[in-house]
């Protein structure tokens, strides 16, 4: 790095300087942090201008840690002198618990990771890394990939089909189709496979080879072990708080059908004032204030942000636990339960030995599910979001609503399911009682997009006050009957299905 020229470096720290005298105060930037720098500004300018412009460049630990209490963006106050002083830069977070991290490689003189993971923003951020590995998010990958159910799913999604004899078959995975569709959301496992040699403009050079890579997706498997990304939320690299809490950066994933939080969102009350008055939001503000800083929810205001009343009372505290706020789990199953006790999925089984924390009837396997007090608890942190601009009447009669919605869905997809046993027992289509895949035939299908669209559409509408058409005609109801219909109709069509004492039967 140290060839080229003083006068990029110069151009750099000014810029950066300018920052810090806005600021009436001075923030160190570590030698380390301005060699990177040096090459980085010509060769990677976005990058630069991103941190330039971040929070990271522009304080430091030390004094981020003498903010008041409610103030704070900041967990752990037991940082190291050698980066408690200076601003975050480059190589405060890229060289962090090398000793851990396969990515890592030397790279002019320093040991460098590719990847910055939960467990170096913890470094600072000790309890936001600890709330979020609780998450299903953060085991988002191995919940789906190791979950035999629904690589079934994905193998009948995304792998090659074939044509021959009147028959399709599927093939084997396409890697690289996974990466860029669930995987995308769910996160990669990035694994490094050796190291390749590169002629650059600055010259050669020895960089890991990545599989898996790039990828940002919430329960990423990353090279030092940890899972999840924060770039999912917080992109790269100005780590943005208002980029977090504004309701297109949970928009890349939980778009639908089967998780149509942003388009319910888009068209209910509350979207429709974000919409309309976001301009007048203050969306960096910590503490974020309720009817000062924003008088209308997003996301995170729902299920991360603290409630901070005007007088700057500490309504609820802020959570990266993104559940901690939430009693039921309404969708990616097909009956909405109770959340699960452990975001790690992979020991739950129900009665039939199915990867999952429900019957086929709709009942919860009790062992799997968070007890009745504790969805009282996670329901009453909810309530106190929304009786921060609503009456108790109004929060009452929400709640109610939702809970009929769940009971309602729930019923009608259980009413599919003993429609498609019918199916698979009269021999019409094979399928669970065959030890078959169970998402390659027709009825299959409609049973499916029953409960992995049209229920999930049902609930958000329920569940974020609104989404008009969502809960009807756009994606909900009508379409939740209609594919009950269509079932009815391909048993009718194909004759009733028999009845004989080796019927698989749902319990």
């Amino acid at each position: 790095m140290k060839h080229l020229s003083v006068i990029s470096l110069s151009i750099v720290l000014l810029g950066f300087m300018s920052v810090q005298s806005s600021q009436s105060q001075t923030i160190q930037v570590s030698a380390e942090t301005e060699e990177c720098l040096t090459c980085h500004s010509d060769i990677h300018p976005g990058i630069v201008a991103s941190w330039q412009k971040s929070r990271h460049s522009k304080i430091s630990p030390d004094h981020a840690l003498k903010k008041a209490e409610i103030e704070q963006r900041i967990s752990s106050t037991d940082i190291d002198s050698s980066l408690r002083f200076v601003a975050v830069g480059c190589y405060e977070c890229h060289s962090l618990n090398t000793d851990k991290h396969k990515d890592a490689f030397e790279h002019n003189g320093y040991t460098i990771n590719v990847i910055v993971s939960p467990n170096d923003c913890a470094t600072c951020h000790a309890l936001e890394a600890s709330q979020y590995s609780k998450n299903l998010m953060a085991h988002a990958h191995t919940n789906l990939v190791e979950n035999g159910l629904y690589q079934t799913l994905i193998a009948s999604v995304n792998n090659p089909h074939s044509y021959a004899n009147s028959n399709l078959a599927i093939g084997g995975t396409d890697t690289l189709t996974d990466y860029e569709s669930c995987l995308y959301c769910h996160g990669t496992r990035v694994e490094v496979k050796g190291s390749v040699t590169k002629e650059t403009d600055l010259g050669e050079y020895t960089f890991p080879v990545l599989e898996g890579w790039p990828n940002q997706g919430v329960g990423r498997i990353n090279p030092d072990g940890s899972k999840g990304a924060c770039t999912s939320c917080h992109p790269r690299h100005d780590f943005s708080i208002e980029t977090a809490r504004k309701p297109y950066t949970c928009s890349e994933c939980h778009k639908g059908p089967d998780v149509p939080a942003f388009p319910v969102y888009e068209v209910s009350k509350h979207g429709n004032i974000f919409k309309s008055q976001s301009s007048e939001f203050e969306f960096n503000a910590v503490p974020w204030i309720v009817g000062k800083d924003f008088t209308a929810p997003t996301c995170a205001t729902c299920h991360v942000s603290p409630v901070v009343a005007p007088d700057n009372s500490l309504v609820l505290e802020r959570t990266h636990q993104f559940n901690d706020r939430l009693a039921w789990r309404l969708f990616g199953v097909p009956y909405a339960y109770p959340h699960p006790v452990e975001a790690d999925l992979r020991g739950v089984k129900n009665s039939q030995g199915l990867p999952l924390a429900v019957e086929l009837s709709g009942e919860p396997v009790a062992q799997f599910v968070i007890s009745k007090e504790e969805q009282q608890a996670r329901d009453s942190r909810m309530r106190k979001v929304c009786l921060s601009c609503h009456n108790s009447e109004w929060v009452d009669n929400h709640f109610a609503r939702l809970d009929n919605t769940i009971e309602k869905t729930n019923e009608i997809t259980y009413e599919a399911t003993k429609i498609l046993m019918d199916i698979w027992n009269g021999g019409y289509a094979e399928g669970l009682p065959q030890g078959k895949n169970i998402f390659d035939e027709e009825p299959e299908r409609i049973w499916t997009s029953l409960w992995l669209f049209h229920t999930n559409s049902t609930r958000f509408a329920s569940a974020m006050a609104g989404g008009g058409d969502y809960g009807v005609f756009a994606n909900g109801r009508y379409q939740t009957t209609g594919q009950l219909y269509k079932l009815v109709d391909y048993l009718r069509v194909r004759g009733e299905a028999p009845g004989d004492e080796t019927e698989e039967t749902i319990e």
